[in-house]
């Protein structure tokens, strides 16, 4: 048994293997089936830690394209994509800022009045999350600029590596900043993805004012205030002392004034960009590269080369990679028709059909992983409208339910970056997901019901 236990890993693997081969002999390369089944194994992996994240990307990686799971390029379009050089050029940033100390003195600036009271700053990270989401639109990017703001006032009320209070702000940055947002358009890729897939093929243009007034009251502001709540229950530590808030540090550094420009300009770009066009990635990059450059005095190559975290870079990749395939191989469509057909929709029974979309939005999400959720559920809304008796608007904003809701941590890419990046173990976002997502069914969702039919969404 000992042997056994020690060696799990290798059996896994070795298990895995051995059915994606049987299922390659028996039902031919690029099988729905063999997709299906590195899919389940490599989410499994991801959602109970069966290998360190970035290992488990790598085997997803060999086991697509040495079973022919999917073209390489497909396999490998995580590195190609924009989230994942703005992973990239974000990771640089936070060494600069931690590097330079502005860390320090943005967590002073922005959070030094709560530094009192461990319930207050919970509340103040939380606050300042939403608060960015309405003016910046990248999820990733929010987090990769506050995670060393956070992380330095984490270290400044004395809340060192190991400490729950240090987790417990870390996880609340990190929630906050994806699942509130996704009522406030365009703050997260799910609403984009929800907002041009719905005009595109059913010329249904959803707004900013209405949007917000549907979800926010309910899974952003509640949401936010249970989520703080949670929080703090969970990960309990007592207030900091007053001996660990330190004095201020003084006049701003050369490096700090010039960072703190390139910051400025870098927000301003991300909020303008549905001006401008360009992508968040490409302003994080620059921004990067600005930071790199000997003139800027910022993040020399060798800090680069010592401090920038290659495993969260790989399990990035791969968490793209694994949508990729979930896409091109047409499984998540496959699945969630077959999900239409066994659901058993009632027209007239309205709380019966709505349940029963949120669950099939729900359990797709465990699968496709929140952000493509939209793309999987959009093409199939006029069918659940027709089968269920409800408007079609009705159901486009259902979805907002399904992906705004978070059971395990890896259905959110952002938050296992910031838990990545931070060194938080996955059972700590998987205790507070499971919780929040607790809470939410069964509190926040028949409240949002009651909102809604009282604005008229629902019959």
């Amino acid at each position: 048994m000992l042997l056994l236990r020690r060696n799990y890993h290798s059996l896994a693997l070795g298990a895995v293997a051995l059915l994606l081969a049987l299922a390659v002999h028996g039902a031919g390369e690029g099988s729905l089936l063999t997709a299906g089944m590195l899919v389940i194994f490599t989410v499994i992996a991801w959602a109970f830690g069966l290998f360190v994240e970035p290992i488990t990307s790598l085997v997803f990686f060999l086991f697509a394209v040495l079973f022919q799971v999917a073209r390489p390029e497909t396999v490998f379009s995580g590195f190609q994509s924009q989230a994942w050089w703005l992973v990239f050029g974000g990771s640089v940033i936070g060494i600069a800022v931690e590097s330079t100390g502005l860390g320090q003195r943005l967590a002073g600036w922005l959070f030094g009045r709560a530094a009192g009271s461990y319930g207050r700053a919970v509340a103040a990270v939380a606050l300042a999350a939403v608060g960015l989401a309405f003016v910046m639109p990248s999820t990733t990017g929010r987090i990769l600029l506050l995670l060393p703001i956070v992380l330095a006032f984490a270290e400044r009320i004395g809340y060192q590596v190991g400490r729950r209070g240090r987790t417990g702000l870390v996880l609340t940055m990190a929630a906050a900043s994806f699942m509130p947002p996704t009522t406030i358009l365009p703050a997260n890729i799910p609403n984009t993805v929800l907002l041009g897939a719905a005009e595109t093929l059913y010329g249904v243009k959803l707004t900013y004012g209405p949007y917000l007034l549907l979800h926010f009251p309910i899974l952003g502001a509640l949401k936010t205030a249970c989520l703080i709540w949670m929080a703090v229950r969970l990960f309990p530590d007592a207030d900091p002392s007053p001996a660990a808030t330190p004095p201020d540090r003084g006049a701003m550094t050369r490096q700090e004034w010039r960072l703190a420009a390139i910051l400025a300009l870098m927000l301003i770009l991300f909020a303008t960009d549905s001006f401008h066009g360009v992508s968040p990635a490409w302003v994080a990059l620059g921004a990067a590269i600005v930071c790199l450059l000997p003139i800027t005095e910022l993040v020399p190559v060798k800090t680069l080369a010592a401090k920038l975290q290659v495993g969260t870079l790989i399990y990035v990749a791969g968490f793209l990679g694994l949508g990729a395939v979930v896409a091109d191989s047409g499984l998540g469509a496959v699945l969630s028709r077959g999900l239409l057909e066994l659901a058993g929709f009632v027209p007239g029974e309205t709380i019966r059909n709505v349940t029963l979309l949120a669950a099939i939005g729900a359990g797709l999400g465990l699968l496709t992983t929140l952000p493509g959720l939209p793309a999987v559920l959009t093409p199939l809304a006029k069918d659940m409208a027709e089968a269920s008796g409800l408007p079609l608007l009705s159901v486009l904003m259902l979805e907002v339910v399904a992906f705004s809701t978070v059971f395990l941590p890896y259905q959110s890419p952002p938050t296992m970056i910031a838990m990545q990046l931070a060194g938080v173990p996955i059972r700590s976002g998987t205790k507070l997901c499971l919780a929040v997502a607790a809470v939410t069914v069964i509190g926040l969702l028949p409240l949002d019901l009651l909102w809604w039919r009282w604005l008229g969404y629902l019959p």
